[in-house]
């Protein structure tokens, strides 16, 4: 934390804190960026330099900013979720540019040639959307031959952490399977939901297992759901 603190000290903005090993990567990014680079050479080459053998995509080379319309006014998203802790009231969350971007080179294809496309459980609004709000990456999984399989964030009807469950209510939405299912329905097959739930939207296929996840082995156990359950779709 040697950067923050000295940040700090000489009077500079340090709500958002990262670690040095975290800035080592922001600087070199910045300075890729600066000199024309595009993000998703850039993320290959770090992808290489840590010896990753899976193929990692940005969505788009292009800036898309997520933006909070909230009771204090419009903020951007690092200030809504670091800064204030997801604290305001959000009224709407928004992607500046997507409609404008374009998916980063070999996206289209991967969904294209996929023998199933899995959405993690992660929070639909501000983790799943800014790729959906991208109109070639949305109408790509419509069009997708491949089974597309969601993991539900809800256990027992809310999230295990994060602003998933607070974002729910606070823009009017039930909070169970349902919701997310029909979140997603212009492009969902599947929807894999906890051992314990149920899910009323018929119009697609549903499986069940612990979601819970702390461990490698449950991490595998849930992939390895999904995968059977876009399986049996495909």
């Amino acid at each position: 934390w040697s950067f923050m603190a000295a940040l700090a000290e000489l009077g500079g903005e340090d709500w958002f804190n990262l670690g040095d090993m975290d800035l080592a990567l922001h600087v070199l990014r910045t300075a890729a960026l600066a000199d024309d680079q595009t993000l998703s050479q850039i993320t290959a080459g770090f992808a290489r330099s840590w010896q990753i053998a899976a193929t990692i995509l940005p969505m788009s080379d292009d800036p898309v900013a997520t933006m909070i319309d909230s009771d204090e006014g419009t903020l951007a998203f690092q200030r809504y979720f670091v800064e204030r802790r997801c604290a305001p009231v959000v009224r709407r969350v928004r992607f500046e540019g997507a409609d404008k971007a374009d998916p980063a080179s070999g996206v289209l294809e991967a969904i294209a040639n996929a023998d199933a496309v899995l959405i993690a459980p992660s929070n639909p609004f501000l983790s799943v959307d800014p790729l959906l709000a991208i109109p070639a990456i949305r109408a790509a999984l419509e069009a997708c031959r491949a089974p597309v399989v969601a993991v539900s964030p809800l256990i027992g009807g809310q999230s295990i952490k994060g602003p998933t469950s607070k974002l729910i209510g606070e823009l009017g939405l039930a909070p169970d399977n349902a919701m997310i299912a029909r979140h997603y329905r212009d492009i969902l097959d599947g929807l894999l939901i906890d051992s314990g739930d149920d899910c009323e939207e018929a119009e697609i296929a549903i499986a069940r297992t612990d979601t819970l996840m702390h461990t490698a082995d449950d991490k595998l156990r849930v992939a390895r759901a999904a995968l059977d359950l876009a399986a049996s779709i495909g």
